[in-house]
């Protein structure tokens, strides 16, 4: 009698249901997402003009601050020292250009496209004795548009660049005193920067030449 064989493994059945159990637990399963933190960090506050700015035809830098609200701002270094002898009041026309006011009380500006950092107020030019209804707005993180207006009309702008001071040197090894001399050399073509912002642009003299207004 032959003898029947039966190919049939007992372990086939428990193999494939195991399957369908582990294939139904992976369909139910829910989706793994990416973990949600509680609070998203805020974004990065928007750039402003507070800092030091070299004019557009590098004779002059301007230093800008926050005072009490709103943004002033002091010539803090200049390649050749002058004064401001076209101000139209006759006691400031010997003061030094170095120290004085050009952005006068700047307050930021209508919400408009485009222009989000934008701040109006006034700017004081030197090279005719007149102050400017005048606005500044960041053009990106290290450019300053600067635009003044006289009368409503024959407005002119520039673009300022903020200034990046230079690394540190390592101080030079000191030398044995020598004997001092009654003559000192001077450039006279470099400014020592401005020590106080608000102080200088709040001053009584900081002010006096807006009696010139135009």
């Amino acid at each position: 009698m032959p003898i029947q064989r039966n190919f049939r493994s007992p372990y086939v059945p428990l193999s494939f249901a195991t399957f369908l159990v582990w294939v139904t637990a992976t369909s139910l399963a829910p989706a793994q997402t990416a973990p949600v933190s509680a609070g998203q960090p805020g974004q990065a506050a928007p750039p402003d003009p507070i800092g030091e700015w070299t004019v557009a035809k590098q004779v002059a830098r301007i230093k800008i601050a926050d005072c009490d609200g709103r943004l002033w701002g002091v010539v803090s270094w200049e390649a050749k020292p002058g004064i401001d002898q076209k101000n139209p009041d006759p006691s400031l026309k010997s003061r030094p250009t170095l120290g004085m006011p050009i952005l006068l009380g700047m307050a930021p500006g209508k919400a408009s496209p485009g222009k989000p950092n934008k701040w109006e107020g006034e700017i004081y030019n030197s090279e005719d004795g007149h102050t400017y209804s005048a606005s500044i707005s960041l053009v990106d993180p290290n450019t300053l548009r600067v635009q003044g207006c006289f009368l409503g009309f024959l407005c002119g702008g520039e673009n300022w660049t903020r200034f990046d001071p230079p690394a540190a040197a390592p101080p030079p090894p000191q030398r044995p005193a020598t004997k001092s001399s009654n003559s000192r050399k001077t450039t006279g073509s470099t400014a020592e920067p401005t020590d106080d912002v608000c102080s200088r642009a709040l001053g009584s003299s900081g002010l006096s030449h807006e009696r010139g207004l135009k």
